[in-house]
């Protein structure tokens, strides 16, 4: 009878992990290819926004696309590398990345070189 009191307590248990994996699990497995194309829509964006216009408040980090249009699970942001205490104030960041709209962003520096995306 023991035997059988210890099997019934696994399979809350098993339930539980299945459930936090597929809740959590997502949001880390982004295919390659995903990232890959995110990343070159950021740089051409960064590109083209530096040699189409001054920016005023380039040095604060602007979002330039919030969401990718292609990818609206994704934002693009400029941010300084090394990292500056500014990358860090919500106003310098993607508003639809802060608010959970969008779960993935790719950063790109001053110069429009990949920091990360993740």
């Amino acid at each position: 009878m023991k035997f059988a009191m210890k099997k019934y307590w696994l399979v809350p248990i098993v339930f539980l992990v299945i459930i936090l994996v597929l809740f959590f699990l997502p949001s880390y497995l982004v295919p390659e290819g995903v990232k890959q194309k995110t990343t070159e829509l950021c740089i051409q964006k960064c590109i083209a926004v530096i040699n189409a216009t001054e920016i005023a408040d380039w040095q604060r980090g602007p979002c330039l696309l919030n969401p990718i249009p292609e990818y609206p699970d994704w934002v693009c942001d400029v941010a300084h590398s090394p990292r500056e205490a500014i990358d860090n104030q919500p106003e310098n960041q993607c508003s639809a990345y802060r608010e959970g709209i969008a779960n993935h962003f790719v950063e790109v520096d001053l110069g429009c070189k990949l920091i990360r995306a993740v």
